[in-house]
């Protein structure tokens, strides 16, 4: 499906340039145009739908199929010593664009790029609590 109004849709279709990296049928990589680090790149599914949760299951696996070749490019290519794989998901998680895509974001030691992810402890009886709310959706 394409959304006319989706810049990646658009990137997808060729009417806007990229700096392409891979390309099939249904996947697209190329460069993020707002980088985090250097040979940030950007993956995307060619057919639009907003979050993974609504995405055809099918598409998402041929794209996370290509995501060890894509970091395996990243990582020889440019010589880094690791790489985060990222995909937000709604505005509260720092979406911007509303088309699935997943970050392939090049790390070194100290590169101040993300810090760690701070530890949180749940009170007790609260992780019992949100497994049978998260549980329950998968019998619905």
């Amino acid at each position: 499906m394409y959304e006319p109004d989706c810049i990646f849709c658009k990137i997808a279709a060729g009417e806007i340039p990229c700096g392409k990296i891979y390309e099939d049928d249904d996947i697209l990589a190329f460069m993020d145009i707002n980088p985090i680090s250097d040979g940030h790149i950007l993956v995307i599914p060619k057919t639009h739908s907003a979050r993974v949760h609504e995405s055809n299951p099918d598409v998402l696996a041929k794209l996370a199929a290509k995501l060890p070749l894509l970091a395996s490019a990243v990582i020889k290519g440019l010589g880094c010593s690791g790489y985060n794989i990222l995909c937000n998901n709604g505005a509260a998680a720092g979406q911007e664009v509303d088309h699935v895509h997943f970050h392939i974001i090049p790390r070194n030691p100290a590169d101040g790029v993300f810090t760690r992810w701070p530890k949180y402890q749940y009170p007790k009886g609260r992780s019992e609590e949100l497994l049978e709310k998260i549980k329950s959706q998968l019998k619905a």
